[in-house]
């Protein structure tokens, strides 16, 4: 993009030469409560003010990181309770998916085409995108790749198969919302099988979709959630979380199975706590749901020479999918020169994420899609 940042509050971006942008992504998704919240800002204060790293995660008793794992366990979907934090989504599925093949003894890993679930080499392996893995090969052995939304193709999940790992909403893949039956499907699947179910809620979770979790949707609870983006409230911070009994492969034979200097850092993790509880005392993701239907609303009465295909998503999790790639590069470079941020989806060059932060106000709400409406007609003319 190219802009010089100066400052980020709320949801808007000022650059030095003083220009603002509404930002109407979240750096991708981390900002849910907004740039720089005050409550995230003093507990990263009053944290820093006592102690930064001190050892090694999990070494010593840290009381920001036993803080956030018991919120955490007290909002997640039961019976899922311990915590592994680290430093990033990325990290976050290298730990799920080691724990999924040390607890099952399995090797075969399977994930969905269009997916996207990080660059480590790891996460790598089970994304579902061809020009991104090909540089890289070989990767991880044993990797299937199924159809996402294809209930019928499931089948291909067997007893040889260690985790599925899926995205409830497919982000980076053009927010491809599923069908209903699809991810109950998917768990019934797992179930007859002995596979673990992994959710990479990286993008969804925390509110963004209108639930605190976009699992919650559907009513399917995984093995093994996989958070990270806005858990730090802008600092960086992942986890995966899942049963007792999971979790414990990964303090036997060896002991130390899964390590991490600095993951859970103290500073991140206070900052993630001040969130959460500004998330869930202003009902957020309710908010997320009202405001997303209200913005789809208005999306799909744009006339249909502004070259706008579909819109789709749930809550502040939307694409916006137009006829063709220069189209919505004319569109995406309009709305930036315009003062408004937003960004096409790694995985397809004519969808564009809309995601801005859940505390967005209606009147910014508005301006940005009257930003969107002239950048459309301007980018078609």
């Amino acid at each position: 993009m190219g802009i010089e940042v100066e400052r980020a509050e709320g949801c808007t971006i000022t650059d030095r030469s003083g220009k603002k942008y509404l930002d109407f992504i979240s750096g991708i998704g981390v900002a849910n409560i907004g740039h720089a919240h005050p409550a995230v800002v003093k507990a990263i204060t009053d944290q820093a003010a006592r102690y930064l790293h001190v050892m090694v995660y999990g070494e010593s008793i840290q009381a920001p990181q036993v803080r956030l794992a018991r919120r955490l366990a007290d909002v997640v979907p039961s019976p899922l309770s311990v915590t592994y934090f680290t430093n990033s989504g990325t990290e976050a599925v290298e730990g799920a998916l080691k724990t999924a093949k040390k607890y099952t003894g399995r090797k075969k890993l399977v994930a969905f085409m269009g997916s996207f679930h990080g660059d480590t080499h790891g996460s790598l392996s089970v994304t579902g995108r061809n020009v991104y893995q090909k540089p890289f090969r070989p990767l991880l052995p044993n990797v299937t790749f199924l159809p996402f939304n294809r209930s019928k193709r499931l089948k291909a999940i067997d007893r040889h198969t260690a985790a599925v790992i899926v995205e409830p909403i497919q982000s980076e893949g053009g927010v491809n919302v599923p069908d209903d039956n699809f991810l109950p499907a998917l768990r019934d699947r797992c179930d007859e099988t002995g596979a673990l179910l992994i959710f990479d809620e990286v993008m969804t979770g925390l509110g963004r979709t209108g639930k605190l979790f976009a699992c919650q949707h559907w009513k399917v609870v995984p093995d093994i959630l996989v958070l990270a983006k806005a858990l730090g409230g802008g600092m960086p911070l992942g986890a995966f979380i899942s049963r007792p009994e999971i979790m414990k492969t990964l303090s036997e034979d060896p002991p130390l199975s899964h390590v991490t200097t600095f993951g859970g850092h103290p500073v991140s993790c206070a900052a993630g706590l001040a969130a959460l509880d500004f998330l869930l005392k202003e009902n957020l993701p309710e908010r997320a749901e009202r405001l997303g239907q209200y913005i789809m609303d208005r999306l799909k009465k744009l006339p249909k020479i502004a070259g706008v295909k579909e819109v789709r998503g749930k809550g502040l999790l939307i694409g916006l999918e137009l006829t063709n790639a220069k189209l919505t590069e004319r569109f995406v470079l309009h709305c930036r020169e315009a003062g408004l941020i937003l960004g096409w989806t790694l995985h397809s060059n004519t969808v564009v994420r809309l995601a801005p932060p859940l505390v967005i106000s209606e009147d910014a709400i508005n301006k940005g899609i009257e930003n969107i409406r002239a950048a459309l007609m301007k980018a078609a003319s």
